[in-house]
């Protein structure tokens, strides 16, 4: 079945398509990647490129939540070539999203930028909306994690306002939790659980198990940072991360024990809060995610200095996280690394960033 002619009350996964089209969005990644890989080679042996091209699509995202991020890389390519060699421009289409996706997982965020606008045209062109809309909504997360909050707020609006209009659960799930989280971002933390609260009931209604994950985990940093209520968030946690080993996504299940840390943290438990954030980023530099492998090392970093780390080391790190912080382009979170240097009274940071490097970032 084409999961985009399914009934749009449930949860349903669109890049999940032709022989994979059975597939739920639910479905362990591993699970996926087998049977991807498996219709894969049937399709290269029958010469059937745009199945190739629908299967090896299904291919680089299982490898890209599971982290296999060389592997994702060749797949959405080869996904490419094979749709453009039948010229298939809905599944060109599909695949620069799935390029485009993965270049923000791994901070290529000007590569993000430019995939994601090709993926959005093509899908316009070639009339395939829920592509399209993928596209935007790719752009649009791109733009919020850098902290474009002006530039990119009306347009989570517009996809949620689109997503609702057309019934699709999974797309209106990833609109709240994102301008839930710019609420939160930015202080507005009522309007922001509010948000994360609708999240996650919504994905329940709908089966979307990653969607839930997802917003428990924006519920439990609410609770937390808002209430200091230290027992409901590491409880929202903890289901969350039930969801996330049962479909084995492995970047969703390295930022839930990033918010554990945080929610440790906030609380005085440092120690606690140095063994999670360790965690994390061990997970995440295996993934070699470096977003959160940055903000894991910021985490780290503050509890060590709590447990009494000798402040010129403390600098060290700090200044060394601003730098990858801006090479990247996360606005939001360099503005966290100089929060956490006045929290902890170790400024001013030396400048150890290279700004002509940082320019050819933007």
């Amino acid at each position: 079945m084409d999961q985009r002619k399914r009934p749009t009350d449930k949860a349903f996964a669109p890049e999940y398509q032709g022989a994979l089209g059975s597939l739920s969005v639910n479905s362990s990644l591993t699970d996926v990647l087998a049977k991807g890989v498996e219709e894969l080679r049937a399709a290269e042996q029958a010469g059937e490129r745009r199945e190739m091209a629908r299967c090896g699509l299904a291919v680089a995202e299982a490898c890209r939540r599971l982290g296999r991020v060389t592997e994702a890389d060749s797949a959405w390519k080869a996904s490419y070539r094979a749709a453009r060699s039948v010229d298939d421009v809905g599944a060109m289409a599909w695949a620069l999203w799935s390029g485009g996706t993965l270049a923000r997982q791994r901070g290529s965020l000007a590569l993000a930028y430019r995939l994601l606008r090709l993926a959005a045209d093509l899908g316009e062109r070639g009339g395939d909306v829920v592509v399209r809309g993928y596209s935007l909504a790719g752009l649009a997360e791109t733009g919020r994690i850098q902290g474009d909050y002006q530039a990119v707020g009306e347009l989570h609006e517009q996809l949620l306002a689109e997503a609702r209009r057309r019934g699709e659960a999974r797309h209106t799930v990833w609109a709240l939790e994102g301008i839930a989280q710019m609420h939160r971002n930015t202080g507005s933390y009522d309007r922001a659980l509010a948000l994360f609260e609708e999240a996650a009931a919504t994905a329940g209604r709908a089966d979307d198990r990653r969607g839930r994950a997802w917003a428990l985990r924006g519920i439990a940093d609410v609770v937390s940072v808002r209430d200091g209520d230290v027992e409901r968030a590491l409880s929202l946690l903890t289901e969350a991360e039930s969801l996330c080993r049962g479909m084995k996504l492995s970047s969703a299940l390295a930022y839930n024990h990033k918010m554990r840390g945080n929610v440790h943290y906030r609380a005085g438990q440092y120690a606690q809060a140095r063994d999670t954030y360790a965690q994390a980023l061990a997970e995440f530099q295996e993934m070699n995610e470096p977003r959160g492998t940055a903000l894991s090392r910021l985490g780290l970093a503050k509890a060590l200095a709590r447990l009494g780390r000798n402040p010129a080391e403390t600098v060290v790190e700090l200044a060394e996280l601003r730098r990858d912080l801006d090479r990247i382009g996360l606005r939001h979170a360099r503005d966290m690394v100089d929060k956490a240097t006045a929290e902890l009274g170790v400024g001013p940071l030396p400048d150890v960033g290279n700004p002509a490097e940082r320019a050819v970032t933007r």
